[in-house]
């Protein structure tokens, strides 16, 4: 029987989704056969592997899979409990619309019903204003094969320029960085190159809340004699057990990784061969950074001149290295900035390429490496292809049956979409497992531009912040009643497997979308019967090009455990390494390991740039925003699991004893977060773990506690990711609010 969402518009709003029901005890059911399943989890980048316990056609449990390499059998919170959403009161059993006589604002209707108006409403704004007014966002989560066919069917079915994706907010300021300075946009290496490392740095990164098992793989390193180098403006839970902590102010890592190139140049601490025969571009480097002294970088990063001088020397001296780096140094607007100077760093010590000697970019969702390298992106093209270029579109044009003209052109970020809704060239939207209204800066201002809209359908398994906005509704599908690949941090393919059916009239994302382009009369090349059918086009699609996976199957993934890309024949077993002389025939290159046609890496000049809203009289703070362990992007999942909200039920405002003093605040006080944009009211949390100029706050909950309403809309100019981790705010002491009060007193 279907749930009607009547209790969705107040408990979203105030406090969350329900949660009454997911601690466990409603997935009691009748005795039946069990069967394993084995998978991986649904949550960040490290995909880890488990098996899903399944009765009845519903997941009651787990497993741990010992055997897949990257976890042998270790979970983290999210990973244990990420079962009990299955079976949610919440979840999404029919598809809905808009309607403003009810009590939740939504009435159910058939599907049919649902996607005739979708496909009259696309065909109306399309036929009205244009192909490019209308718009469609993906997610990052979404199996690559939906990935895939996301990007066809904006292209080709709807023939719009303007589709991106939440992944815009995570890994695009790395994804950048890495294809100017290797030519290619994958970590360099697997994870197992850590573990024999001499030194670990890691920059921007909460490994031990955002990607837990990582950190297994460090502790493992420091077990073996590595020394451990943490940069972040908070002692992370990693930074607690590491050698050398830097507690940078946030927006400045580009200064330190220019100060301590410049001690590894002055100091000779460098690998001369390696620059001379693999790289290009290393005396400009050399010669922006010399003005980078101990002193100059400590005065803009407030960083002890000391510590900067230890770090650059345990680098340099090192004789294998592995530097990591998230969102901590891509959340900005100098972000590719930021990567490039960490890219620099490695490049000048040579330690790449090589057993032991690596780096890598930690992926913060699902499948944040592979829903970028297939087509859902604003700028690229299956294989990891550009758009722009003529020989790229030639190939993709010819897998799906059409001349090269009829693609479009480059589309623009998600946030510029928003931006295009404002100014009218925008009329439509269609979202799948993206919730904006929660995840992009100031979105306030997001939640109006949804309004705006003329048609706004959304496809997602729950009712989403953003899905509240739209005129259509469909039921999606969770990740374990689909089947697909994902990529992993690492760059490795693994395979999601089916373990239970659709619930209700829910249904898998990518029969909706082809059911969307048939009803539009558009359905040519969206007639596929299976995921399967959509990898094998997928495998053509991308043959030949820098995310080549012509060779990966199903069966290898399986076999194998996991395939790494490049992978251009059957018979190749994968790439885990990238750069090592045995892999420069992957792609032909011959002249060098790097993805250029000469074989050379690019040294790339990183200047400093200050955050784009820098502390002043008004707004003397710095804050910054992230994640904490028992939640997940905006929430949508796992602010509705239970014993994950008992963990951290609530955001906080993190802040030193000295700032809670200067403002007469004790632990548990309410106080409001300010900026130019909006505030926050939200309990303190005194810590010593934190910069006395810095407040933090993690950025999963929707609604007045939402730290979006104060972040700034600020991007990169290269990736476009916006700069959530530094705005300056100023904090106040404030009193219970208002709408939580009404609430106690209903109870």
């Amino acid at each position: 029987m279907a749930v009607e969402p009547k209790s969705l518009p107040d408990t979203i709003d105030r406090f969350g989704p329900h949660r009454a029901y997911s601690t466990g005890a409603f997935l009691q059911t009748a005795a039946g056969d069990e069967k394993l399943v084995k998978t991986h989890c649904c949550f960040c980048g490290q995909q880890c592997g488990i098996q899903l316990k399944v009765r009845d056609n519903a997941v009651i449990g787990f497993e741990p899979w010992e055997e897949f390499p990257f976890n042998r059998g270790m979970l983290c919170p999210k990973g244990v409990k990420r079962y009990l959403q299955g079976s949610h009161p919440d979840r999404l059993l029919h598809s809905y619309e808009r309607d403003s006589m009810t009590a939740s604002g939504f009435k159910s209707i058939p599907y049919d019903t649902a996607l005739g108006r979708t496909a009259a409403e696309i065909a109306r704004i399309q036929s009205k204003y244009g192909p490019q007014a209308f718009a469609v966002f993906g997610g990052a989560s979404l199996t690559t094969e939906k990935a895939y066919l996301m990007g066809k069917f904006a292209r080709m079915c709807l023939k719009t320029p303007y589709i991106d994706y939440n992944g815009r907010l995570c890994m695009v300021s790395a994804a950048a960085a890495n294809k100017k300075s290797f030519g290619v946009d994958r970590a360099a290496n697997p994870w197992s190159d850590i573990l024999k490392a001499e030194v670990v740095w890691i920059s921007g990164a909460n490994i031990a809340e955002c990607a837990p098992i990582t950190t297994n793989y460090v502790w493992q390193a420091r077990e073996n004699g590595a020394k451990v180098i943490v940069v972040d403006p908070r002692i992370t839970p990693i930074a607690r057990t590491c050698d050398l902590f830097l507690p940078v102010k946030p927006g400045r890592d580009i200064a330190l990784f220019n100060g301590v190139l410049n001690l590894m140049i002055e100091n000779d601490w460098l690998d001369h061969d390696f620059i001379e025969t693999h790289t290009n571009g290393f005396d400009k480097v050399a010669e922006h950074v010399h003005s980078w002294t101990p002193r100059k970088t400590a005065e803009v990063t407030g960083i002890a001149e000391k510590s900067i001088r230890q770090a650059a020397e345990w680098w340099g001296k090192a004789g294998t290295s592995f530097l990591m780096h998230a969102r901590g140094i891509e959340h900005s607007t100098h972000g590719v900035q930021n990567c490039m100077g960490a890219i620099n760093m490695v490049l000048a010590s040579g330690r790449i390429g090589r057993e032991n000697c690596g780096y890598a970019t930690i992926t913060g969702q699902g499948n944040g490496q592979g829903g970028r390298e297939h087509g859902q992106k604003a700028d690229q093209l299956p294989g990891g292809r550009d758009i722009a270029n003529p020989e790229h579109r030639a190939h993709v044009a010819k897998v799906w049956g059409i001349e090269p003209e009829e693609l479009p052109g480059v589309g623009v970020d998600c946030y510029e979409v928003f931006r295009k809704i404002e100014s009218g060239e925008i009329k439509g939207l269609l979202s799948m497992c993206f919730n904006p209204k929660v995840s992009l800066p100031d979105n306030s201002y997001i939640g109006r531009m949804l309004d705006k809209l003329e048609f706004f359908g959304c496809v997602d398994f729950f009712m989403s912040e953003t899905a509240r906005h739209a005129d259509v509704v469909f039921p999606g599908s969770l990740q374990e009643e689909d089947e697909g690949v994902v990529a992993t941090a690492e760059g490795r393919v693994v395979k999601i497997n089916k373990a239970v059916d659709c619930p209700g009239e829910a249904m898998q994302d990518w029969r909706i979308i082809q059911d969307i382009a048939n009803r539009l009369g558009r359905g040519r090349g969206f007639q596929f019967q299976s995921p399967r059918e959509i990898f094998e086009e997928l495998r053509v699609a991308s043959a030949g090009g820098v995310v080549d996976y012509a060779g990966i199957t199903y069966e290898k993934i399986e076999k194998q455990m996991g395939v790494f890309w490049p992978c251009p024949t059957e018979e190749h077993p994968g790439t885990p390494r990238l750069f090592e002389p045995q892999s420069w025939n992957v792609v032909a290159r011959g002249a060098g390991p790097f993805y250029f046609p000469d074989g050379k890496a690019r040294f790339n000049v990183a200047p400093y740039t200050p955050p784009a809203e820098d502390v002043d009289e008004d707004y003397p703070l710095m804050l910054t925003t992230g994640r904490v362990v028992s939640q997940y992007l905006s929430g949508t999942q796992t602010r509705r699991i239970g014993p994950l909200v008992d963990q951290y039920p609530e955001p906080m405002i993190e802040m030193h004893p000295k700032l809670a003093k200067e403002m007469s605040l004790v632990d548990g006080d309410w106080a409001t977060v300010e900026s130019r944009r909006g505030d926050c009211t939200l309990r303190v949390q005194v810590v010593t773990t934190i910069r006395p100029d810095t407040v933090f706050v993690p950025y999963h909950w929707a609604g007045k506690r939402s730290i979006n309403q104060v972040t700034i809309a600020a991007q990169d100019p290269i990736s476009k990711i916006p700069e959530y981790k530094v705005c300056a705010v100023r904090v106040k002491k404030a009193v219970e609010p208002e709408y939580l009060r009404q609430y106690e007193s209903q109870q």
